[in-house]
């Protein structure tokens, strides 16, 4: 069993920054279980469905985003580390939601939330105008 814990949102204005962190633990080969992982990126902000933010292959060599955060938003892993980063730049006050990871053994960097099976508990992201 996988266990995904966001870290790193807060309040932050209009233009600044932003690094999440996602990283995965559960078993004593859980770098190595992570690797075989594509890792996704949700938000979800007050009445609003879950958006698809972007993911990253198990390798890192490909990822996929929105088009709304596609030049803004980048996403890295550190398989050794069995975490994943979203660095977010340029926020908008529209980013304002709970950003969640989620995971699974994928080949691509699938857009549904439904083809992932682990999913970590989320980061509050608000950005102010």
């Amino acid at each position: 069993q996988v266990q995904l814990v966001e870290s790193g949102g807060g309040l932050v204005q209009a233009g600044d920054s932003l690094r999440l962190s996602c990283a995965a633990s559960g078993g004593s080969c859980i770098s190595y279980t992570f690797s075989s992982y594509t890792v996704g990126w949700f938000r979800q902000a007050p009445g609003k469905e879950l958006e698809f933010v972007g993911a990253i292959i198990r390798n890192g060599d490909n990822a996929n985003y929105a088009d709304s955060v596609k030049g803004r938003f980048t996403i890295s892993r550190d398989n050794d580390k069995a975490t994943v980063y979203l660095q977010m730049n340029s926020l908008k006050p529209e980013d304002t939601a709970v950003y969640s990871c989620a995971a699974n053994s994928l080949y691509y960097a699938i857009r549904a939330g439904g083809y992932y099976s682990y999913w970590g508990q989320g980061t509050q992201v608000t950005v102010s105008s």
